[in-house]
């Protein structure tokens, strides 16, 4: 049986493991675009304080996260965020990745906030079947999108609307 779960605030004390389960996630090559994890600055300076949270075991490891980037700054999509999630390699199947979806929504259905969305790469099965057990629908395919590592991809758009906010 695995060790119990708390999620609670992200902190600067969590920088090191956070910025090396996003690596890992890079490193799968099925996660983001993106090739490298920011520093901690850049990604403090980008994400929601009061919607970034992490998976902690008995021992305070971080096992897995999840935050918010606004998607715009006009005041129309004030309740329209990205968010991503990430599980550390080895914490994988044991449900930190289901607790951190629900934790989040929680919190950001309690701020108001209207809409969560991402964009998740076809390949990513594990990451579309969580997000469609949250409530998550698909919006659409964008078709070669961008490109990866030499190759174009697709993104599978999803969001969630809040049951609570109208």
């Amino acid at each position: 049986m695995s060790a119990p779960v708390r999620i609670t605030a992200m902190r600067p004390e969590h920088a090191a493991e956070v910025l090396e389960i996003y690596q890992r996630g890079i490193d799968s090559g099925d996660a983001t675009f993106e090739t490298t994890a920011p520093t901690w600055e850049a990604f403090d300076a980008t994400r929601l304080p009061e919607h970034r949270l992490v998976a902690v075991d008995d021992e305070g490891r971080v096992l897995g996260w999840i935050a918010v980037v606004p998607i715009s700054d006009r005041c129309a999509y004030a309740g329209v965020v990205e968010h991503s999630v990430y599980v550390h390699p080895d914490a994988q199947g044991r449900g930190i990745g289901r607790t951190l979806l629900a934790a989040l929504l929680a919190s950001t259905d309690a701020a108001g906030i209207w809409t969560v969305q991402s964009g998740v790469f076809p390949e990513n099965i594990v990451s579309l079947a969580l997000h469609a057990k949250a409530g998550f629908r698909v919006i659409g395919t964008r078709e070669r999108i961008g490109q990866h590592h030499g190759r174009w991809r697709d993104v599978v758009l999803i969001e969630r609307r809040s049951p609570t906010v109208v």
